[in-house]
């Protein structure tokens, strides 16, 4: 334990779910979190929960599709916690159809809450990474990229895979800069599959039945944990790579 004293940490989409789960596990690890996410009642409600861990902690709402609000939450976090050294993008809207059915609109706003939010947090955190001499980047990506299937992710397995790529060239880029960036790609037992657990536990089962660790993650020991590792000195020769954490259920199955 304390791998990350005296880092401190944004993470967006932090307000539930496995942005909720990497806060948690981030402050575990001794990081500072700056906790942002579009509801603010969600953010600091977690705010609080990080605070309990024994680190600081503010809660930041942000709309991620508006650079202006990007930019303020990371110019926030270094005025009050002092530095950047970790930047983690969770945040990401979903719109789920068959590729026949993707209207514009559902395509512009996956695109600019994914893709242009990881770009744009990007670019907003670099000086400060640039600054910590020790940065690290981690961005989410999905499993449903590598297992096409007929349930309506094209859209969104398009835009996290231009996520993926945008990570291997600032990977590239920015090794110089002592950088490091890296994807993660989660299966963890969000809110959204909580619901369809209750609603659908049929599906639910079959999915789990993919699993071959026989289970769905959790979001702060499975999913967070490997998060703060990545992030951290442990990890500090791995950058521009994919770590699957979905327990062996999408990678080359």
């Amino acid at each position: 334990m304390g791998q990350l004293e005296g880092y401190v940490a944004v993470v967006t989409g932090a307000g539930q779910g496995v942005g909720h789960g990497i806060a948690l596990a981030l402050a575990d690890e001794g990081a500072d979190v700056a906790v942002v996410g579009r509801t603010l009642e969600k953010v600091e409600a977690v705010a609080e929960e990080v605070r309990g861990r024994g680190v600081q902690a503010i809660a930041v709402g942000c709309d991620v599709t508006d650079r202006t609000q990007i930019d303020a939450a990371i110019e926030r976090t270094v005025s009050e916690l002092g530095r950047l050294d970790i930047l983690v993008n969770n945040a990401q809207s979903v719109a789920l159809g068959p590729v026949l059915d993707i209207k514009p609109e559902h395509a512009e706003m996956v695109w600019r809450s994914g893709f242009m939010n990881a770009l744009h947090c990007m670019q907003a955190a670099h000086p400060h990474l640039l600054a910590s001499g020790r940065g690290a980047i981690v961005n989410l990506g999905t499993g449903s990229a590598l297992r096409p299937d007929p349930d309506g992710y094209a859209l969104y397995a398009a835009v996290k895979e231009g996520v993926r790529t945008l990570s291997r060239a600032a990977a590239v880029e920015w090794g110089s800069d002592g950088i490091r960036v890296n994807t993660v790609i989660p299966l963890a037992m969000s809110p959204g599959f909580q619901l369809w657990k209750k609603y659908m536990p049929e599906a639910f089962d079959e999915l789990v039945a993919t699993v071959p660790l026989g289970r769905i993650g959790d979001c702060e020991t499975d999913i967070g944990r490997a998060v703060a590792w990545l992030a951290g000195p442990g990890a500090g020769y791995i950058t521009g790579t994919t770590l699957m954490l979905d327990g062996g259920q999408a990678y080359l199955r």
